[in-house]
This record gives C-alpha cells, structure tokens and sequence, in this order.
C-alpha cells in the first residue's frame, strides 16, 4: 500500500501543478479556457468558478460511484479534482507549492478514503457492495459494439449494420470455438470480446482511410499557434513525468482510465483492459491533438495511451513508469507531424469524434442496465422501477446529473436506503 500511496500522491501533486500553472488540464472542456486566463481576458475567479462547475458534478455524481462499484479509483475521481485545486489556488511560487501539498493530500486521501469506503460495506446490515459489482457486468460485451456504432454515426447505417454483424460473428465463434486445451491442467481462453472489438476496430479503421483530402487547414494552424505548440514542448519533462506517474498507478490497479477498463481490471483482464485503453486512445487522439495546438495547454495523461502501457506491464510500477515517461515524450513531439497527417486522412480525424460519441452511449446504455440489475438485486422486484424511474425524472430536473452516473448512483441510494429501512424495522432480507 505504501509504493501505491506514493505514486497516487505523487500523480495528485503533479496534476494540480500542472494545473496550477496553466500546463495541462485533464477536463477537455476547460482547456480552451485557460488561455483566456493566460492571455488576462478572464479573471482567477472566474477560471476557478468555471473548473469547478464543469467538473464538480462529475467527480461526485460518476467518478466516485464507479470507484465504488469496481473498487479501483476511475481517474476522473482524481484528476477531475485536480484542476480544481489548481485553478483555486493563487499563482506564483506559493500557489505552486499550496497546489501540490493539496494534490498530494487528496490523492492519498481518495486512495485511503476508497479503502475505507469498502470496508464500511462489510459493516452494514445489508452488504450490497457485491450487488454494485452488477453495474459494470454489462460494459464488458456491450463495448464491443462501439466501432459498429461509430462507423454507422460516421459513414451510414449499411456499413455500421456490417460492422455490427461481423462484430456478433467473431464473438459467438470465439465463445465456440476460442477455449484450446494443451494438456490435462492448462487450458488457454481466447476473450471473445477482446477478438470481437479488434475486428470491430478493423472495420472502422478500413472505413475512415477510404476519406482523403488535402493537408492545408492544420498547416495553417500549426503556423498561427507555433507558439503554443512550442509551449507545451517546454514542459515536456514534467507532462512526461506526470505521464509516467499515470503509467504507474494504473500498473498497480489503483486508478483505471475508463469505466470498461476499469471493470476489466477488477475482474483481472488486464490484456482485455489495455485493448479496450488502446480503442479509447485511439478517439482521444485528434481531441487532445487540436486542443493542445490551439490553446498550448495538455493534458495530465496525454492522449491517453499511458494508461495501455501501465495495464500491459500489470505489477511492474517502475517498468510502467518509464514507458509511460517515454510514451509521453512521444506524443509531444509527434503533436505538429500528427496534426498534418490527421488533415491528410479527415475520415480518421473526423472518426475520434464519432468513437467518443459511441462510447459515450454504449457506456449510458451499459451502466444504465448494470445499475438496474444491480438495483434488482439489492431490492428483489424493486429495482428496475427506482432506476429507469431515477434515469428518467433525471432528464426532468433542473440541474440533472450526467446520464452516465444515473445507473450506478441509483443503485448506491437505494442501497443506503434498504440499510435504512431494514433498521427501522421496514424491511426484511428475502432469505
């Protein structure tokens, strides 16, 4: 626990400094933001209401909830909170120094506070932690379809519905045909999956290269934001570093990079998490790319294939560390080359936002129904009436959360209020 408390508060530190200092912020929406508190055309004020109404919510209404369910902190619960305590805290050395005594205190604290958090479960009358493992069953298969649903957002519903049927033929073939027996006591299992989303990924990839046009557009913007571009270069130990850091906590299992690999981790498919972090990395490339041309600030985890290295070298923090550090380098320096090529292939610099949009509603999708059938399980004949009435009252009121923290905090509420009920009497565990 130690090593992992170090790295955690190490990544805490780092993130808000970065922050702090207006480097890299892990919320895309509050990266264009910063120049213009760079650049004096917004207040600290202002930059600090602003972070924390655009990330506030998410910590506690996504990225907490699905920690809990997984027992594996997502990085949103950290990083998220990280551009906070940057933002509030005051420029200059001080605040430098205030922001990283800060991140380093919440990091361990959410590390700590987690542990605890599950702990208390084992002490309830009603245990319904095992029950919350429910929410995330769903995410595992049902991401899988994302490339179909991408292809389909991006090039219509012919191509999209062959995607999805070649998707749903390598993953019942490999659930017939992918266990190969070597001898007596050894057997190897292929994921189908894992097999089902590559070939999905083929599909979509194939696709997005068939659209060519000319590099012109991001040539003049590399010309116009040179000076950003060569801003981040200047940092680019200390994002490196952080990089590394990223690389490390995930190797350790103690932060998860998304929802899907998050719930990989838990269930110990490390190969299966790193190949749903490398899809995932694949959409964020040309979000991350653009921004960080066009406003010269980064992001704590890059484009997020740090978290792929940290899932391949499972338990080996240091190995981790250092190719994430390397990874990071990479991505730096490749941030002009990458910008023209994207431009030379506009189907696969257009596709990132296609696979974040599909992602994102498999994902609404997938933790709305594990919410439910976790709900289902906490409360018998209950369940799916709380949460698909939560989900939709939700869309009703005036500051609804996200509807991705709908399923896993419906069912963390009713599960404090079976406790609840069950103490004053009202409620009796069938069994």
């Amino acid at each position: 626990m130690n090593i992992q408390l170090i790295i955690v508060g190490l990544l805490g530190a780092m993130a808000a400094i970065l922050a702090n200092s207006g480097i890299a912020v892990f919320n895309d929406g509050l990266r264009p933001i910063l120049p213009e508190y760079l650049e004096g055309r917004i207040n600290k004020r202002e930059l600090a209401a602003t972070s924390f109404a655009i990330s506030f919510g998410l910590v506690i209404g996504f990225g907490i909830p699905v920690s809990i369910g997984a027992s594996i902190i997502l990085v949103h619960s950290l990083l998220l909170m990280t551009d906070i305590i940057g933002a509030w805290t005051p420029d200059g050395k001080s605040g430098i120094a205030i922001a990283g005594v800060v991140g380093a205190i919440y990091g361990v604290g959410l590390t700590l506070g987690l542990e605890f958090i599950v702990e208390a479960f084992t002490y309830l009358p009603i245990n319904f932690l095992d029950a919350l493992g429910a929410v995330g069953a769903p995410i595992v298969v049902a991401f899988a379809v994302f490339p179909a649903v991408a292809v389909a957002n991006q090039h219509g519903f012919k191509r999209g519905g062959i995607s999805f049927l070649a998707t749903m033929l390598a993953l019942v073939l490999v659930k017939r045909f992918g266990t190969f027996t070597l001898n007596e006591s050894a057997t190897i299992t292929i994921s189908a999956e894992g097999i089902a989303l590559l070939v999905g990924m083929v599909f979509m990839i194939y696709y997005a290269i068939q659209i060519k046009g000319e590099a012109t557009d991001n040539q003049d913007l590399l010309g116009v934001f040179a000076e950003r571009v060569k801003r981040i270069r200047k940092y680019m130990i200390v994002l490196a570093l952080t990089g590394g850091l990223v690389a490390a906590a995930t190797s350790l299992s103690v932060i998860g990079g998304d929802p899907i690999s998050l719930n990989l981790m838990a269930e110990g498919q490390f190969n299966e998490a790193a190949l749903a972090a490398f899809a995932r990395a694949i959409g964020f490339i040309p979000l991350v790319f653009s921004t960080a041309i066009v406003t010269g600030v980064y992001s704590p985890a890059g484009a997020t294939f740090v978290y792929v290295a940290g899932l391949l070298l499972s338990g080996q923090p240091i190995l981790a560390f250092v190719v994430g550090t390397l990874i990071m380098l990479v991505e730096i320096m490749l941030l002009s080359s990458a910008a023209k090529t994207l431009d030379k292939y506009p189907g696969v610099r257009d596709m990132g936002e296609h696979i974040r949009t599909a992602m994102n509603r498999v994902l609404e999708l997938a933790l709305l129904v594990g919410g439910a059938v976790a709900s289902e399980q906490i409360l018998p004949g209950i369940g799916y009436f709380w949460v698909f009435g939560a989900y939709l009252l939700n869309k009703q009121s005036s500051k609804p959360i996200v509807d991705m923290a709908v399923g896993p905090v419906a069912a963390i509420v009713l599960g404090i209020l079976v406790n609840i009920l069950y103490l004053i009497g009202l409620y009796t565990p069938v069994g």
